[in-house]
């Protein structure tokens, strides 16, 4: 049972930032320091990238565990026996089928797309920038290998 009122619940609810996120700012900051530079919420692709690196066509999501679903085994039978079940199964698993549907845009459209969540931000920033430093660098090669062939 929800210990808070419908109102007080509401008001947590609505208060739930969509962007800037604290894990977000973290990564562009680490980004940022290392010299990358972005655009943030892009509204010309899918799903508006949190973070979007035009020049290697990289667009990077910061998840929320809860909202999209980590652990979904573990996650949906706990929500099941929680208050306004149905309500919430129904929510995660459109976000999850929303970011494979996106994934799938994207990487049709040539970008390549990382996902992280929030705690892999949070406890280990530097591993999430050697993802993306990897990821630039084999766009790199590839865009060589393309080069060297013509």
């Amino acid at each position: 049972m929800d210990r808070l009122t419908r109102e007080q619940r509401h008001r947590n609810m609505s208060n739930i930032k969509n962007k800037d996120t604290k894990i977000e700012v973290k990564l562009r900051k680490a980004l940022w320091e290392k010299g990358y530079r972005y655009r943030k919420n892009y509204k010309e692709l899918p799903g508006k990238p949190d973070i979007v690196l035009t020049k290697y066509k990289i667009a990077i999501f910061c998840d929320s565990e809860f909202f999209h679903g980590k652990d979904w085994e573990v996650l949906k039978p706990q929500l099941e026996r929680g208050k306004n079940a149905e309500f919430w199964i129904n929510k995660i698993s459109q976000n999850m089928q929303r970011d494979e549907d996106v994934n799938k845009q994207l990487s049709y459209m040539g970008w390549t797309v990382i996902r992280f969540w929030g705690k892999e931000i949070t406890r280990n920033i530097e591993e999430c920038i050697k993802v993306i430093e990897e990821v630039i660098f084999d766009s790199q090669i590839s865009d060589y290998d393309y080069y060297e062939q013509e």
